[in-house]
């Protein structure tokens, strides 16, 4: 009896096919060593970003934490 195996050159994209293989820094073709940058400028471009502030993740606060900060009380450790 054969047991079917799945075949071995299946890939799934994480990404939509539009971006797939295209630094996101310059547009170029991404490089394996670098992936998903072509370069190793372009990487670093993007790490600078992220530690300069110029990336950032919106985040919402409670209701009842502005209230405690506008009463002067502490925050829950």
């Amino acid at each position: 009896m054969r047991v079917a195996r799945p075949c071995a050159r299946l890939h799934i994209s994480l990404m939509p096919d539009a971006q797939r293989g295209k630094c996101p820094i310059c547009g170029k073709p991404t490089a394996a060593a670098f992936r998903p940058f072509c370069s190793k400028r372009c990487a670093d471009v993007d790490l600078h970003r992220w530690l300069s502030g110029v990336y950032a993740v919106p985040v919402t606060e409670d209701e009842e934490e502005d209230e405690r900060r506008e009463e002067g009380g502490a925050e829950p450790s």
